[in-house]
This record gives C-alpha cells, structure tokens and sequence, in this order.
C-alpha cells in the first residue's frame, strides 16, 4: 500500500507539472501572433445573468467559425465574478499572453482605465462593448443606454396617465450600463411629477435576483402600478415576484417594462389572452458579443472604425409579438451580427479580406 502523503505528492507534481505546460504552449502560441493570423480575447467581467451567457455564446459562435475558417490562430475567453480586481489580473494575463485584440465588457467605466493603457502601450488593440471604459485609447461599441430606457419610462408614463406608483429595479451594480439606464429612467420621469417612485432595488439583471427584491420590498408598499427594469431577465422575475404576492394583483398586473427575454414575452402573450395586459419591451442585444469579435478582428486586420460606435436595441411590442413566441426559454430577443453587417454599418472603411 502506498504511502498516502506521497501519493499527495505525486498529484501534486502532476497537476503543477500539467499546469506548466498549459501556461508555455499559451505563451508560445500567443508570441506567434500577427496581424495575418491573430489572437482575439474577450474579458467579460460578469457570467451572473442571462443575457451575459447568450453574449459570451454570440462572441464564441463567430470566434469558432472565423477559426474554422483559417481567420484567426486562436481566440480566448475569460470570465469574471462582477469586480474590478478580478477582471484587472484577467487583463493583466492577457498582456503578458500578447494577444492582438482585447474585447472587454467592463466591471468599471473608469477603473480598468489603468490597465487598458498598459494593453495599448503593449501594442494591443482594445474594444470596449456593452459596459464600455472612458480610457481614450479604447475603440467604444455601446448602447444608448440613456435614451432607450428614457423612452420606454416615458411610454409607460403615458399609459398611466401621468400618475401612480412605480418600483425601478436597477441592473448590474456599479456597471455603466446600470448608472446611465438609471439616469435615462429619471431623467424622463422628471416629466410626470405625479408618479411616484416607491421603491429602488437592485436586481442584477438577473431572474432569479430581480424577483427575490422585489418579493422583499412588496408587502410594505403602497398599491404599484409599474415597474421599470433593465432587462437580462429581469422583466420575468419581476411578473413572478407579482404573480405569488397575487392579492389585487391577481387580475390587474402592474405595467412591466420588458426586457426582451423570452419567458417575459410568453407570460405577457398569455396574460394579453386572458384580460388584454399591454406593456412594451425594449433590450440591448447580446449578439453584440459577435459584432464585437468581427469588429475586433477587422480592427486586428487593420481597419480604422470610429472610436466611438453605437448598437441597435430590440424591440417588441403587440404588433410583432406573435413572432417571438416560439424563442427558447431562458434567451434574449437578438438578431445575429455577421462581418458583414459589422463592415456595412460599423466600419467607415471596409477592411479587404
């Protein structure tokens, strides 16, 4: 029989010796990048919701099929737990790894700045998408985070008349995209001095989360007659939080803004069915996770984009309802982004293939 601490050991050994390996053949591979068969990384700085994992699987979908195709050596994603310290040894790997662009979806619009200078510094091209990064010398591809969801509160005011009472339940702590749909949100309301914000909770942008807070805050709240959320499923959790307090809400669902996701969209067709329930929905799109691989790889290639570069959102609505109701539980409402839609609506100059 052996030894039990040397059999420790041994695994041990193996494990740092697999280890070893795994981080050479990395370096190796990404010291042999060039512009003609480039390294292409994503660093997404949080996994937690919906709409992040249908991104990273957008981002990895055209990464697979652009290395299929000969287009690129390699490509590497790196997922984070939502904080700052994480994502900047994340980026900090990726520098000594020398790869040729850097996608990030930041945890900060300000904090990362440091690293991401060291990244260009090093001759790295960086692409800040979604939750972008004010380091000037990052390439910026966002959304109008602000004027969207400004739209969508006005609208929902409007239905209201111009009075009641509303929960706002945020996204992402700390993240950009939460601080401008916050602001977007407030701003438009600012219109109709008679609603009322009863309640401001954080939800993630996340199911599970966003109906947990707003189960939690309910039961010491005055009737409420909408809720404003910031999408990544966040719109059905809300419907569940509603639909188990029941009471008068049983017949009469407060306005719930949608978020594109699909367990929202089915719920709102069954309850339209039933009492004629309207609401609108509005989403960030998480196929940019693979308009942001094909502008990353243009930009490897050479191209010259805008700095600055803004993103379409979904919409849905009673007229084109029907149409998303055979979507996949558990997914956001998103169209695919080809190079090719990335070169006709992105770029100023198409890159040659």
């Amino acid at each position: 029989m052996q030894n039990p601490s040397k059999s420790r050991n041994r695994l041990i050994f193996a494990a740092l010796a697999a280890t070893l390996l795994f981080s050479f053949t990395a370096d190796r591979n990404a010291a042999q990048a060039s512009p003609e068969s480039p390294v292409i990384a994503l660093s997404n700085s949080y996994y937690g919701n919906t709409w992040r994992h249908q991104m990273v699987e957008s981002f990895e979908e055209a990464a697979g099929q652009a290395k299929k195709d000969g287009k690129i050596q390699d490509f590497i994603v790196v997922n984070g737990d939502g904080t700052t310290n994480q994502q900047m040894s994340q980026m900090a790997d990726l520098i000594l790894r020398k790869v040729d662009v850097i996608a990030i979806n930041a945890a900060s619009e300000t904090a990362l700045n440091g690293t991401i200078q060291k990244a260009c510094q090093a001759g790295i091209k960086v692409l800040a998408f979604d939750s972008i990064v004010s380091a000037p010398c990052a390439y910026t591809l966002g959304f109008d985070f602000a004027k969207y969801q400004g739209d969508m509160a006005r609208e929902i005011a409007k239905r209201l008349n111009g009075k009641g009472n509303i929960i706002v339940v945020r996204g992402v702590k700390g993240s950009a995209p939460d601080n401008e749909m916050y602001n977007g949100q407030i701003e438009a309301l600012k219109q109709f001095p008679e609603i009322k914000t009863v309640a401001t909770v954080y939800g993630q942008a996340t199911t599970s989360v966003a109906q947990s807070a707003v189960a939690n805050v309910l039961p010491s709240l005055p009737h409420v007659d909408a809720v404003l959320g910031q999408g990544g499923g966040d719109d059905f959790g809300i419907a569940q939080a509603f639909e188990q307090y029941g009471g008068a809400y049983a017949d009469a669902m407060p306005i719930i803004s949608g978020g594109g996701s699909s367990n929202f969209i089915q719920w709102w067709s069954e309850r339209r069915k039933k009492n004629g329930y309207s609401t609108i929905s509005m989403n960030t799109t998480p196929g940019i996770g693979g308009a942001a691989f094909w502008l990353s790889y243009e930009i490897a290639k050479g191209a010259k984009p805008p700095q600055k570069m803004t993103m379409p959102v979904a919409v849905v609505d009673e007229k084109n309802l029907d149409e998303y109701l055979k979507m996949p539980s558990g997914t956001i409402v998103s169209p695919s982004f080809s190079q090719e839609w990335v070169q006709r609506t992105l770029l100023q100059s198409p890159a040659k293939q």
